[in-house]
């Protein structure tokens, strides 16, 4: 797919068929469009995870409590380290959230790109993901996504954006 197309069409999905799981090689394509995100100090101060078994998947059902998140066969996570990622020196900014954010903005649009479908999700419980994943303390989930192939047709809705003179300032 031509990447403007990809970037203006795709949408997030809540509809996933469960019996029709994403094969590993394409995953594994999806994956490593994150590692090929850019990090501050090229650091990649995170890890990929993609939650497969249907056990593991079955405790995450608390996680995020929407039917539609349960259909899909995988959940894709980025799960970051605080104490790996760059930090500027004038302020103690620290880049793990803006390397993460990258990653898996690389990772949804390869998904767009395999056919594979996504929702971007930040408003997950983050103490209950902790529990089912067993997270060590300076592991950090910043995102999840469900991934799998739609189920029916989701039809592609018209984006509501603001205009292009609203958000551009050109400094000449």
């Amino acid at each position: 797919m031509e990447f403007r197309d990809l970037i203006f069409t795709r949408q997030s999905h809540r509809s996933y068929d469960k019996n029709k799981p994403v094969a590993r090689e394409v995953l594994k394509r999806i994956c490593e469009a994150g590692i090929a995100a850019p990090s501050a100090a090229n650091r990649q101060p995170w890890e990929v995870w993609v939650v497969s078994s249907p056990a593991k998947l079955e405790q995450m059902k608390d996680v995020y409590r929407r039917d539609w998140f349960h259909q899909a066969p995988h959940v894709l996570l980025v799960v970051g380290d605080r104490k790996a990622c760059w930090t500027r020196d004038a302020d103690q900014y620290q880049s793990l959230e803006t390397d993460a954010a990258i990653a898996m903005d690389h990772m949804i649009l390869a998904a767009e790109n395999e056919g594979v479908s996504t929702c971007w999700i930040a408003a997950f419980d983050e103490a209950e993901l902790r529990k089912v994943l067993g997270l060590e303390t300076n592991q950090e989930v910043f995102a999840i996504t469900p991934l799998g192939y739609p189920k029916g047709s989701d039809e592609t809705r018209p984006k509501q954006r603001k205009a292009f003179d609203d958000v551009v300032r050109w400094i000449d």
